[in-house]
Formats: C-alpha cells, structure tokens, sequence
C-alpha cells in the first residue's frame, strides 16, 4: 500500500499511465487465476460428494477478481484508522493528503467506492473528507445532478452508464460490480444553462438478487437497504430490468416506496426511468402498454397499504411518492451485439437508443422543480440518508409492503391474546398471594398443614392455568391462519416465529409466577419466625423484670399494691 500510494500521488500523467497498467496487470493475473479454478470448479461439480470442496473453490472464485477498486478501499480504510490517531501523530499527518488526491482522481474521472461491497457499509469519514476536498477543488462550481441505476444482477447496468455518459465503469461477463461506486462527469457550458449544474454524479450499484445471496435467508433485507440508499441519493434513477419482465423489481420497488415513507430524513420525492433491456421489437411500447400498466396498479395497492400502515393516508399512489410517467418513463433497448460473441459486432441500435435515453434523461433533469445540490450538502444527504437506513431495522425485513401489512395484523392479534394472557395469569397471582398470606386460618380448615404442601399445590395449579391459556392462543394462531381474508398466506413463514414466541412466553410467565409465589411464601415464613423471635424475648424480658423488681425495694412495694399495672408497664 505504501508503493501504491507512492505511485499515485506522481503527477497527473505518470499517475493515469500507472494506474491504467496496473488494472491490466490485474485482470491479467485474475483472468489465469480465475481460468484454473473454473476447471476446478468444472471437474469438481461432476462428484456430487465433494460439497464442501465446491463450496470451497466458489469462495475462492469470489476473492480472486483482484482489481484497482480493493486498492483505493484499502487506502481509504487506513485513512480512516488514522483518524483514530492523536493530530500531532506523525502517522496520521503523513495521510492526511489522501483525500485530495482521492478528489484530484474524481476529477480524473475514475470512480469513488460509496459502498464497500464486502462490508455493505460507507465509509462516512473518508467518502465525507474526499467530497470536502473535491468542493474545495471546484468552488464556486459545485453545483451537482446526481443519476443512478439500480436493477438484477448481470442485466447490463454499468454497460449502459458507460454507454450513455462515455465512463469506464468495470465490465465483464463474470465479474460483476460489488457494492457502489460514484462517478464524476464535467457538465459542457452548452448543457450547464439547461440542467443548472456544473457536474453530474453517476453512481453504479451492484446487481440485486444475486446468486450469492440468495441461499440467506434475509438477502432481500441487503437488497431493500442498497435500493433505499440509492434511490434516496439520486435526482433520478434508472430502474434496469433484463427484459419485458418487470416483476422481479416489484417488491424492492414496494420496499423503496415504504421506507419513504417511513423514514422522517428523507425530504424529497425521487424520479425515476423504467429501461427494459434486450427487447429489439419496434413495437414493445405499444405491446407492453398492459404490463405497464398492471405494474402501475400493483405498485398503487401496495402504496396504500404502506400508506395505510404509516397513517399517511394522503399518499394514495406509487407517482405521490415517486416521480413516474407511465407514458415516457419506460424505454425499450435492444440487445449489445448483432449476432453471437465473440465474433459479433455492437449493435448500432443499442448505443442509438441509449442515446435517445440520455436525451430523455437530460430533459426530465432540466425540468426538474428541486434546486441542484452542492457537493456540501451532498456529503450532508450521504450521512443522514445512510444513518436512517442503518437504524430502519423493522421494513427492511419484509419482500414487500403487503408482506409487511400482513405482518402487522398478525403482531396487532397476537399482543390482544398476549395481553389477555397476562391479565389472566396476574389475578391468578394476585388471588393466589392472598391465600399465602391467610395460610394459617385456611390451613386450619384443610388437610395441609405444611407450607411446602401449600406451595406445590399452588404450583400445580399455576401449571394447569398456564398451560391451558397456552393451549387456547396456539389454537388462536391456527384459526387465524385458516382464515381467507387478509393475505395471511404472505406470513405463512413467520408462523413458526409465532407459535415458539408463545411458548417462550409460557415459560417466561411461568418463571414469573414461580418467583413470586415463592417471594410471598418466604416473606410469610419469615414473619412466622419474627413472630417466633418476638414472644421469646417478650418472655425473657418479663422475666428480667420482675427478677429486678424482687430485688428492689421501692419497686417490691410498688409491686404489691399494683401489681398488675407494674406487670402491665414493664411488659
């Protein structure tokens, strides 16, 4: 890292020629290391026995597409360890430069990690200081437009972007983009009058729904919190889609739509564009005007459900929340090559139409109402935007608004049988502490003259108690599942979680009233033996007393003319 920083900080020629050798050296090791465990990998899949091998050569796959970006990642996180360091520390004073020289790369135009891909998290302070450093570059022209894209795994987000704006984003069948990456563009003084600004910000995201996440079980929370961020970051958004298909988005649509919602930070309504690729029919506006229209629909319902959860009735469609035209918010772009690879050629008509996409892209931003941001209070959005999304941990959760309607209900049940549950279960206490504390008059009329009888009596009785009001909730939860309405079927996976938080609140509640039966026996026995200590030592006193008063005269005579008096007194 100390060579490579070394290397980077020459000047600015020396520094693109460095930096545009070392990526091709990389991909060249990559590439013969990436080869050899493909063949690995081929070999080992035709033994169904080695599970754990192929398991093992997948995680390697994975960690061998060693690029530039881990370099500047690394660089980045030594920076923010320093800032750990005290100010006077000579080792944080020798990294001190590393973000202008991060600014000075932004303005050479190769990309910034928003989002570290391993980690899923932004590196706040060194993203924050390298934004600082590049305003500080620019001013006073550090008015900023900020367009990102957002769709599957390996639907061609970053060929597009490269396409459409003239970028290097990092392309491959295979390797595809971890994490979040921005990237600046200079804005022509022809465009600046039109879109009232002086850079663009591009951001590339990482395919939703991978392969590699989709074995967990909470990989759409990953996805919910990645489309949030990105969507809430962007002045407009380019929704990807593989092909006429748009059903794969619906949900983490749903999700963006109902942490808007949901998250007091964000203060501002989004645009988007709908971009099908890979549909080379002249005729797929036309053709397609039901899919669109269905999808529209869809996204309405759950809009209002989400609404409805939030008791923000007002919003009554996706467009009150987000910026869409049904009409020109859709473009249809063909295929990138005229005929099969390797041999094929571009097709004219992608980069054509993409054209026409970033004509449309243009205008949708130079009519937009909002003022463009500076590269400040970008920096500012970043932080509090990323806090809102880290500390949302409830609808992330969820694949879909109806889901978590659904949900809700189902929590909205259980806490009335909760509730009656416990208020059972605490006049069960409160008559069986009564009964403790009025044992001697009740052991009289009963068999049990012990307290130890008594109590296990008692215990016995919580048990039958407890668990027949378990009983009655666990066959609660079963006929709320066998009912039609109220798309309970979406929950059907959290029923499980259901029916064991009832026995875990049987047990607890057990616990509960074991302890306080118990505390309330030991307080009786011990008043018992307070009661045993108190007439003992009344007695030896009497006694003391009257041996003094014997051997007094004064008090003898006093003693027999009012002896009961006397008595009475020292008593």
């Amino acid at each position: 890292m100390s060579c490579f920083i070394s290397a980077i900080s020459s000047p600015h020629r020396e520094r693109c020629y460095f930096l545009k050798w070392m990526r091709m050296n990389l991909d060249n090791l990559s590439r013969t290391e990436l080869s050899g465990l493909r063949e690995l990998y081929k070999e080992k899949c035709k033994d169904s026995e080695n599970k754990q091998e192929i398991k093992e050569i997948d995680q390697q796959l994975s960690s061998s597409s060693l690029g530039v970006e881990q370099f500047f990642r690394e660089m980045g996180q030594i920076y923010e360890a320093s800032l750990y360091l005290p100010e006077t520390d000579p080792s944080r004073q020798q990294l001190q430069h590393l973000p202008k020289l991060c600014a000075q790369l932004l303005l050479d135009g190769f990309p910034l990690e928003l989002v570290d891909g391993d980690a899923s998290n932004i590196p706040l302070g060194w993203v924050s200081d390298v934004l600082s450093q590049l305003n500080d570059l620019v001013s006073p022209k550090n008015k900023i437009l900020v367009v990102t894209v957002l769709g599957v795994q390996s639907t061609g987000k970053s060929t597009l972007l490269n396409t459409m704006f003239g970028v290097q984003f990092a392309v491959s069948s295979g390797r595809c983009t971890r994490g979040a990456f921005m990237l600046l563009i200079k804005v022509n003084e022809d465009f600046k009058k039109v879109l009232n600004c002086d850079f663009m910000m591009i951001i590339d995201t990482e395919g939703l729904k991978s392969p590699e996440l989709a074995q967990l079980d909470n990989s759409h929370e990953h996805d919910n919190e990645l489309a949030t961020l990105v969507v809430g970051l962007s002045d407009i958004t380019i929704i990807n889609f593989a092909m006429e298909n748009s059903t794969e988005m619906k949900d983490i649509l749903q999700i963006v739509v109902h942490a808007f919602l949901r998250m007091k930070e964000v203060g501002k309504k989004p645009q988007c564009q709908f971009v099908h690729q890979n549909v080379s029919d002249v005729s797929a506006h036309e053709k397609n005007l039901r899919d669109r229209e269905l999808l529209l629909e869809q996204l309405n319902e759950m809009t209002q459900a989400a609404a409805k959860m939030e008791k923000k009735e007002e919003n009554k469609s996706f467009t009150d929340v987000m910026e869409y035209n049904p009409d020109t918010g859709n473009c249809y772009i063909p295929g990138l090559w005229n005929g099969n690879p390797p041999m094929a050629p571009v097709n004219a008509g992608y980069s054509e139409t993409a054209y026409e996409l970033k004509k449309n892209i243009i205008q949708q931003l130079g009519k937009c109402e909002s003022t463009s941001n500076n590269i400040l209070e970008f920096t500012e959005w970043i932080t509090s935007l990323w806090n809102a999304v880290k500390h949302e941990n409830f609808i992330f959760s969820f694949r879909n608004s109806l889901v978590a309607d659904a949900y809700m209900r189902l929590c909205t049940e259980y806490n009335q049988w909760e509730w009656e549950f416990k208020k059972e279960m605490y006049k069960w206490v409160t008559t069986a502490e009564t009964r403790i504390s009025n044992f001697g008059s009740f052991a009289a009329k009963s068999k049990l003259s012990d307290m130890n009888e008594f109590m296990t009596e008692l215990k016995s009785e919580a048990i039958t108690e407890l668990t027949k009001w378990e009983t009655k909730i666990l066959e609660n939860l079963k006929k709320y599942f066998e009912q039609p309405e109220g798309h309970v079927y979406l929950v059907e996976g959290y029923r499980e979680d259901f029916s064991n938080s009832i026995k875990s609140l049987r047990r607890q509640t057990e616990r509960s009233v074991f302890n306080q039966i118990t505390t309330t026996a030991d307080i009786k026995e011990g008043l018992k033996e307070l009661d045993k200590i108190r007439a003992t030592y009344t007695e030896k006193i009497e006694k003391v007393v009257c041996a003094l008063i014997d051997k007094c005269p004064d008090f003898k005579c006093l003693h027999k003319c009012v002896p009961s008096v006397t008595n009475k007194s020292f008593s």
